[in-house]
C-alpha cells in the first residue's frame, strides 16, 4: 500500500508540474507567435531530460524520486496534449508539421530522456 503523504506529495507535486506546463506553454507561445506547438514541445523534451535526470538519480532520492518523476514531471509533461495537437495539424492539411510533431518531439523527448538517464547516473 502506498502511505498516504507519499500519494499527497505526488498530488501536489502533480498539480504544481501542470501550473508550470501552463505557464511555460503559453509564454512560449506568445513569444514565438507561430501556427506550430513550440511550447508542448519544449515542455516534453524538457520534461524527458528532467524525468531521465531523476531516474538515473532515483537510488539515492528515495521517495523523492515518486514525487519529482510521478508527481512533478508527469504533471509538466503532456503526451494528450501533443497527441491532439498532431491530430489538429493533421486536420488543417498541414502534414509536414503533424509529421514534424509527432515523430520530431518523440525523437527529441526519447534523446533527452538518454541524455538525462546519462546526467543522473554520473554522480
Amino acid at each position: 500500500m502506498i502511505p498516504v503523504l507519499l500519494a499527497l506529495g505526488v498530488a501536489v507535486a502533480g498539480g504544481i508540474g501542470a501550473a508550470a506546463r501552463m505557464v511555460l506553454d503559453g509564454a512560449i507561445t506568445a513569444a514565438t507567435r507561430i501556427p506550430y506547438p513550440v511550447g508542448t514541445t519544449v515542455v516534453n523534451v524538457t520534461g524527458s531530460l528532467l524525468l531521465g535526470v531523476v531516474t538515473g538519480l532515483a537510488s539515492g532520492l528515495g521517495p523523492w524520486a515518486l514525487v519529482l518523476g510521478t508527481g512533478l514531471l508527469g504533471g509538466y509533461t503532456t503526451f494528450s496534449t501533443a497527441s491532439f495537437e498532431t491530430v489538429r495539424l493533421a486536420q488543417q492539411g498541414r502534414w509536414r508539421a503533424a509529421t514534424a510533431n509527432a515523430f520530431g518531439m518523440l525523437l527529441l523527448a526519447l534523446l533527452a530522456a538518454w541524455l538525462g538517464l546519462w546526467l543522473g547516473g554520473l554522480r
